[in-house]
């Protein structure tokens, strides 16, 4: 007897395997656009969802037409059944569960947002607006509004975004993996701006990793939180088209910059302690700037980043302002509230290295994506973060795009580049072993002087107002030096060796100085081999080191003189100048970033007298081009005394052509001297238009009576001069 054959099974047209079905259910699908949403299967249209919790679902037109029902396919929410549409379209649910209805908008039944061009500037490293496709954007497409999500993980195996809007499930939103690029895309219909968010990564092996957050955000939670968040995108009405012109149109070089390094934390707080917002900062901060003369705010970094104690240089979210201080637009506001008065805002940016916390950069797809997989090329044994991979075209176009974010969407005006120093060399902090050289043997990091060339080449390409500034310890040549002549491109370089040697020089007893005159001397050996930025930063007066103030030798009223003597040293001295919070009026205490400066102390006479001091030589230096208009060209500098060790005195001329020329003189031991003979290159009065000595600063006041005579005797001009004790003078001829 022979068996019967078995009939074969009859699959209608929007039916698939069981294995399929549980894969869209275990999140684990390799293409779910290719089963979800609307397709066609023969001659009908099908549609299927995954709708967990409904028990019926009508399938809609976007404008509500009803267009069919779908059948259950599994428990646990999978629906499919013919629609009556003539094209694949989007579409949108009507689920029902006993007498709960809701509405669904299937991601699955909307094409793609990035296109093949967007793929191959990707890939290629070209792409110049990264910061407009990746991470989360709220866009109309294809008839309905929603957030388009981007993320880069070549490597993973399904990458899903998670949020409020779907219940943290990896299952609702997997997206679609573009080969091209290793980007991964969803639209996301209906779910508005200011949701929370992260990617849930599966690697290549199957494992589920813990939760990234989005690494182009634009905006974070507060921390402790570290989910990403749906910003909107940023509508400011900027007022600053003077500004932007006159810095887009000037030799940033020959302009008088004088910066204030500010903690956003810890300048001021409230009463309570908590930390002021963008909007309190701005009506205390910049008329505090224009009343001090500062023309810069440097801010240390005010990207998002998990610990406060870090000061913000472990960044975890490089495209968002941290929500320490508000929203982004609340920056947005600072800024241009800033530009409107004429002061540029400079952001400490961080592109060496990133933290390890997981919800960061690290093994962002299971493998090592934005740093080394090697330890020797890829952790930072200082300050255990990992190091960005600058061989690799993605990581530098992500950073690229971010520094070209930060000058397009808040029109900031420079960049501080954060340990270039640690970039530049495959040995920085490591012992024999513990490296890998170069190709060609050596310790330079190559991949990482290509990726500051391309950064500053593209930065002063797209935006000429913007200035760079490197924060390079070691003597690389041509720091600040074009890159067509072989240079890094930046257009300043922070004078480490200036800072080091002065600070050194004036932290001695005087009684000491004559035995290390050259420490003053010395730097203008090379002055003028980069454009230099004299910082005297937060890292000068944090663990143990004390402030300036402290650092000074001798009774409290030597070291104020100290001090004083020392600013007006500065702000005469070629170079443009960086002065940290709170030594303006020479807080004692070393800087503790969880609370606020010492402003009580501008109550007492000789705290107040150096804040009027600093105020006064910012508004010199910016008033007398002598002082500012060749501060980086040799020919605006000549010694009058160079070699007077005996006394610790020091004296010289600044110059810029077709203006007067400013005498500045420095008696840095605590003999007042009269009678001190100064070769001055023009006879006649000369006014002195500084003296650190001066009651009002609270000094002796001893002086000149506010003018020298400079006469020609055998023809060599010089005037006899009254040299105030630790102080420094400056002089400028009458006429």
């Amino acid at each position: 007897m022979k068996t019967p054959k078995a009939t074969p099974e009859v699959r209608l047209p929007w039916e698939i395997s069981a294995d399929e079905i549980a894969a869209i259910l275990a999140g684990s699908h390799s293409n779910p656009f290719a089963v979800l949403g609307v397709h066609k299967s023969g001659d009908v249209y099908v549609a299927r969802c995954f709708i967990p919790g409904a028990e019926e679902v009508t399938a809609m037109t976007l404008d509500g037409s009803v267009i069919g029902e779908l059948k259950l396919q599994h428990p646990d929410g999978f629906f499919a059944g013919a629609v009556s549409v003539t094209k694949q379209r989007p579409v949108r649910y009507r689920a029902r569960r006993g007498d709960a209805e809701w509405a669904v908008t299937d991601p699955y039944s909307f094409g793609p947002v990035l296109g093949p061009m967007d793929d191959y500037y990707a890939r290629q490293g070209s792409h110049l607006r990264l910061f407009d496709k990746m991470g989360a954007h709220w866009i109309n497409h294809e008839g309905a509004q929603g957030i388009h999500f981007a993320v880069w993980a070549p490597n993973a195996q399904r990458v899903s975004v998670v949020g409020d809007f779907n219940g943290w499930d990896g299952r609702r939103h997997v997206m679609r993996f573009r080969s091209g690029a290793g980007i991964w895309e969803i639209f996301a219909p209906d779910v508005p701006t200011g949701v929370a968010y992260k990617f849930e990564i599966r690697g290549q092996d199957g494992v589920l990793l813990p939760l990234k957050a989005d690494p182009f955000a634009r905006r974070s939670e507060l921390r402790p939180k570290t989910a990403s968040v749906a910003a909107p995108e940023l509508l400011q009405e900027w007022d600053d088209e003077a500004h932007l012109k006159h810095w887009g149109t000037t030799d940033k070089r020959r302009q008088p910059i004088s910066i204030y390094e500010v903690h956003a934390g810890s300048w001021q707080r409230r009463d309570d302690g908590s930390f002021l917002s963008w909007d309190e900062l701005a009506s205390r901060l910049i008329p505090y700037c224009v009343d001090m003369g500062f023309t810069h705010i440097e801010f240390l970094p005010i990207t998002e980043h998990p610990y406060d104690p870090s000061w913000g240089y472990q960044t975890t979210g490089l495209y968002a302002p941290t929500a320490r201080f508000g929203e982004p637009e609340g920056f947005a506001r600072f800024v241009n509230g800033c530009h409107k008065v004429g002061i540029g805002i400079i952001l400490d940016w961080v592109p060496a290295h990133f933290p390890t916390d997981e919800h960061g950069l690290g093994w962002f797809d299971g493998t090592a994506l934005y740093e080394h997989e090697d330890p020797r090329k890829g952790f930072h044994p200082d300050w255990n973060t990992a190091i960005y991979n600058f061989g690799r075209t993605e990581v530098v176009s992500y950073l690229v795009n971010n520094a070209l974010y930060w000058a397009e969407k808040f029109h900031l005006d420079g960049l501080r580049v954060d340990a270039v120093a640690s970039m530049l060399y495959l040995d920085y902090s490591r012992k024999h072993g513990e490296w890998i050289p170069n190709e060609y043997g050596g310790n330079e990091n190559l991949e990482a002087v290509r990726f500051l060339q391309n950064m500053n080449t593209r930065i002063y390409a797209e935006h000429p107002g913007v200035m760079t500034i490197a924060e390079e310890s070691t003597s690389w040549p041509k720091v600040s030096q074009p890159v067509h002549e072989g240079g890094l491109g930046f257009g300043f370089k922070w004078n480490m060796g200036f800072m080091h040697d002065t600070l050194s020089y004036m932290s001695r007893e005087p009684i000491h100085r004559k035995h290390h005159h050259n420490e003053l001397t010395f730097g203008l050996l090379y002055a003028y081999s980069e454009n230099f930025v004299l910082p005297l930063s937060h890292d000068e007066v944090v663990h143990g080191k004390g402030s300036l103030i402290a650092k000074m030798p001798g009774d409290d009223w030597q070291k104020f003189a100290n001090l004083r003597a020392y600013y007006a040293f500065m702000w005469g001295y070629p170079g443009k100048k960086l002065l940290f919070m709170g030594q303006e009026f020479a807080q004692w205490s070393e800087w503790n970033e969880a609370t606020s400066l010492d402003w009580n102390l501008l109550q007492y006479r000789m705290h107040e007298g150096m804040r009027r001091l600093v105020r006064d030589l910012n508004f010199s230096y910016r008033s007398k081009p002598a002082l500012h208009a060749r501060d980086c060209e040799g020919d605006g500098f000549e010694w009058l005394i160079a070699d007077d060790h005996e006394n610790s005195v020091f004296a010289w001329l600044r110059k810029a052509p077709g203006e007067k020329p400013v005498a500045v003189i420095c008696n840095l031991t605590p003999v007042y001297r009269e009678n001190y003979t100064v070769r001055l290159p023009i006879e006649g009065r000369w006014r002195e238009i500084l003296n650190t000595d001066a009651d009002i600063y609270g000094g002796s006041g001893k002086g000149n009576g506010g003018r020298v005579q400079a006469v020609n005797a055998g023809g060599s001009i010089a005037a006899s001069v009254t040299l105030p004790p630790l102080a420094t003078i400056m002089l400028e001829p009458e006429n």
